[in-house]
């Protein structure tokens, strides 16, 4: 019988919330991504230890005094690779809820298949938001064959992440693995943040090189937040860390790419940003606090 995740998060005593962590390995060995991906992503980001368990990374995360919103993406169709099991992710974060917020994610490829799905991961199974990777899952997300599933989603009233600019996955390989880099470009996310106003999106990661998109983007639509997870924060762009200072200090959110960015390498970077002391404490935490719910 299957798990139903129940958020157990006390906010007023985390020092911050990790919205970007991939679980990349689930219990019985078998891992998210065909095997050149994972070594050839590994590599690009010299990760120390590519596939961390969940309870793992809830230990880690426990130590820090941070939560983490994990999850995995499913890219069966573009990939021709299984996904890790979604339902043992979002159990393992059941039983580790004090730390750790369950997003599921479907395949939008699948059409009604997809749209069942992300319905039972959201009220069965209890995810608290998904996550698309439009280059890695091979789509358009402003195409609108996809809208019954925005529309779904955004009536379940779940925020989504989407991954946007350049992409470690396939980087290196002949054709980048065949992974399409335009379909992370944020502008094909302000179609969907005008047409569906209630849908919450995330653009994951600094957007280069349409990092000047993403800050119009952020700016311009009230759903659309921005983390900053897969970069150190050394080289964040210049117009990224002056607007996140300013007018997007309610929209930017903290976030690694755990386990290819730790969160100890990602805070000594973030520490030495010029940042505002009142905007640190929204981003590490305040911001995803609201977004996620955890206020109430």
């Amino acid at each position: 019988m299957a798990v139903r995740y129940e958020p157990g998060i006390n906010a007023a005593k985390l020092d911050s919330i990790d919205m970007h962590v991939h679980l990349e390995v689930d219990g019985h060995g078998h891992g998210s991504l065909p095997e050149a991906l994972t070594e050839a992503s590994a590599k690009y980001f010299k990760a120390e230890d590519r596939t961390p368990s969940l309870d793992r990374i809830a230990e880690l995360y426990r130590e820090l005094n941070m939560a983490a919103v994990v999850f995995t993406v499913d890219a069966r169709t573009q990939l021709k690779h299984e996904p890790n099991s979604i339902p043992e992710l979002i159990a393992g974060a059941a039983k580790n809820n004090d730390v750790l917020i369950p997003f599921g994610s479907v395949d939008p490829r699948t059409g009604e298949e997809a749209i069942s799905g992300a319905k039972h991961q959201a009220v069965e199974l209890g995810a608290r938001g998904f996550k698309f990777h439009p280059s890695l899952q091979g789509f358009d997300p402003s195409n609108e064959q996809f809208y019954p599933l925005w529309e779904t989603l955004q009536e379940l009233g779940l925020p989504c992440i989407f991954h946007t600019g350049q992409n470690g996955m396939g980087a290196g390989l002949p054709g980048g693995y065949g992974i399409k880099l335009g379909y992370s470009n944020p502008l094909l996310l302000d179609a969907v943040a005008a047409d569906f106003p209630g849908l919450q999106i995330i653009m994951a990661h600094p957007s280069v090189p349409w990092q000047d998109e993403a800050n119009s983007i952020a700016t311009h639509k009230a759903n659309v937040f921005i983390d900053l997870s897969g970069w150190s924060p050394k080289y964040f762009p210049e117009s990224l860390v002056r607007m996140s200072n300013s007018v997007l200090q309610d929209k930017v959110l903290f976030g690694t790419d755990f386990p290819l960015i730790t969160p100890q390498k990602w805070l000594g970077a973030f520490a030495d940003l010029p940042l505002k002391n009142e905007v640190r404490p929204k981003i590490l935490k305040h911001n995803a606090v609201r977004l996620l719910g955890l206020d109430g």
